[in-house]
């Protein structure tokens, strides 16, 4: 049991990681903050006088999810 199953890296051999360029991130990051701007307005602020979809629905699909991140609902 004193073998090793991988065999050890040296420092010369560690692979190098090439940096990415912003403009292959930025339309990913804008599009996941508009994503979760929505998220968290269905989750935290659709309800009452800010409520841009009528009824109880959507209310009741992210009630637990209020809970979980502190929003008050009731």
């Amino acid at each position: 049991m004193a073998q090793s199953v991988a065999p050890a890296l040296s420092p010369t051999s560690t692979p190098s990681v090439a940096p990415l360029p912003v403009k292959a991130v930025l339309p990913w990051a804008v599009f996941f903050g508009i994503l979760m701007l929505a998220l968290i307005y269905f989750v935290g602020a659709e309800q009452g006088a800010t409520s841009l979809i009528s009824g109880e629905n959507v209310h009741e699909w992210v009630h637990d999810g209020r809970h979980l991140l502190g929003f008050p609902c009731h």
